[in-house]
């Protein structure tokens, strides 16, 4: 990869750099050749609402058994999804 060629400029705030990024390209200001991946161990990540229809039987199941973990019922479902996205 080629060094970058041009001084990175300064940044009165976020919304000039932000402007900036928008009609520069970085490879002409950075090296990513010695890029390291970043780690963010405390970022949550976003969720959505959706609307999902379950026979009363279902969910009546689902609740007993969050009940006898002593979790949410969302919660439980969540984690069962999770579960099964992972094992196929």
């Amino acid at each position: 990869m080629a060094k970058p060629t041009k001084k990175l400029p300064h940044f009165a705030n976020e919304a000039e750099e932000r402007a900036f990024w928008e009609k520069h390209d970085s490879t002409n200001y950075l090296d990513w050749s010695k890029a390291e991946k970043a780690v963010l161990p405390n970022l949550k990540p976003t969720t959505k609402t959706i609307s999902l229809r379950l026979p009363q039987h279902l969910l009546d199941a689902i609740k007993a058994a969050a009940n006898a973990r002593d979790v949410p019922y969302q919660s439980l479902i969540k984690v069962w999804l999770q579960e099964r996205l992972h094992n196929d």
